[in-house]
């Protein structure tokens, strides 16, 4: 029998009975767009991160109270217990560090935000040395951003995101224009460049001051998070990261061998710590997709055992008329795999299409990967293969004198 006519014969049959064919395969289904969901979701989390990351530069750094990640709660409270990365500290670090070229400081807080009579009362306040903006490559599109004078003075300025803008200024020009950030004065200087959502959640909803005059009004008590950049050698990272550390523990009089009493981290090592974190998460979803797969696969081996007992007098004839064992094993392995892999494309597209509604609704960012998309097609033609071999098998090995007998 020719491989075209086997799939052509085997199409027919899943055509001829929709419905069973439908519930025969919807383990299938399910099980492949399980996966693909997860892998595009996850993906789509990787390369948001990586991107947001790289921003920075594969050349920054920061220091801080406790990591950006925390895996437990025990990790959380032991963070806590740490003294907090202040103004003196920046300062210090700004004043020694010899292969750091350019350090910024930054604190954030969420207050309320007036101009005129309209109002926000969920928007991230970012108090920000000079140099900040630039280092967080956040490029300017209307404006100016801050200067040395700026922090020195603790002037009254502010640049703020474009949510700012469309929603309390209602598309205004926003240069000039004065804000109240929780009730104290500030003169808009520049405009953010819009950004998007993340996980449903605007990234555009800021307003930035000098860290001089957002710590007037919310203390110097607070724990900042230090930013430094090193140089663009190959060695200028691991140097800048080495002193950048001596210093902080001499400032901080850490004990000699004792642990730091602070976090440094490079975008590498924020990178690879989602990215366990992420392949964790997926292969524990794919393991319980597996369970969808080997359902459907068992699934597919009661049907296809029905269909043999169904076609026995078909089989008895065929092995009359001159098909071999062969013949008939490959003929049931072509239908149960086209069955798996007819349901693994099923799979497969509503997997994409659950992940791109996923985006649209919360805003998560998804990304295909095209390798995702032939494995769910293999792994499904595979799962129908391997357990359409016992009823290929026994429809093979049936005696053609008693196949014709058979009445049904």
């Amino acid at each position: 029998m020719e491989f075209k006519e086997a799939i052509k014969i085997a199409l027919q049959s899943l055509w001829a009975n929709k419905l069973r064919s439908i519930l025969t395969l919807l383990g299938v289904v399910i099980g492949v767009a399980s996966v693909i969901a997860v892998v595009t979701l996850v993906n789509g989390a990787n390369v948001y991160v990586a991107s947001k990351v790289n921003k920075y530069g594969a050349d920054t750094f920061t220091i801080s109270k406790q990591p950006q990640i925390i895996t437990s709660y025990e990790q959380y409270r032991e963070f806590q217990k740490r003294k907090n990365i202040l103004l003196a500290d920046y300062l210090f670090i700004s004043e020694h560090c010899k292969h750091c070229q350019q350090i910024g400081a930054q604190q954030a807080a969420t207050g309320k935000i007036v101009y005129g009579t309209s109002s926000s009362t969920d928007t991230m306040i970012r108090g920000q040395t000079w140099a900040m903006p630039e280092m967080q490559n956040l490029n300017i599109v209307q404006g100016r951003g801050f200067t040395p004078t700026d922090d020195e003075h603790a002037s009254h300025v502010a640049l703020v995101g474009s949510d700012i803008q469309e929603n309390l200024l209602k598309g205004e020009d926003p240069i000039g224009k004065e804000i109240r950030v929780d009730g104290v004065p500030y003169t808009i200087i520049g405009l953010g460049e819009k950004q998007g959502k993340t996980l449903g959640q605007s990234q555009d909803n800021w307003v930035a001051v000098p860290l001089s005059a957002y710590q007037k009004t919310y203390g110097t008590a607070k724990t900042l998070t230090v930013y430094a950049k090193a140089g663009s050698n190959s060695d200028a990272l691991e140097l800048a990261t080495d002193e950048a550390r001596q210093l902080m523990r001499s400032n901080r009089h850490d004990a000699p061998g004792a642990a730091d009493s602070f976090t440094l981290e490079t975008s590498d090592t924020f990178v690879g710590l989602w990215k366990s974190i992420s392949q964790g998460f997926e292969a524990v979803a794919v393991a319980i997709a597996g369970i969808s797969l080997v359902v459907g696969g068992i699934v597919i081996m009661n049907i296809m055992l029905v269909s043999v007992t169904e076609r026995t007098r078909e089989i008895g004839v065929r092995k009359a008329l001159g098909a071999k064992r062969a013949d008939i094993l490959t003929q049931f392995l072509i239908e149960s795999g086209t069955m798996a892999l007819a349901g693994g494309a099923i799979g497969v597209m509503g997997g994409m299409l659950v992940a791109q509604i996923v985006t649209v609704l919360l805003g998560f960012p998804s990304t295909v990967a095209i390798w995702s998309i032939f494995a769910g097609l293999i792994v499904a033609a595979s799962v129908g293969i391997f357990f359409g071999v016992y009823p290929a098998r026994k429809a093979a090995d049936l005696d053609p004198i008693v196949a014709l007998r058979s009445e049904i």
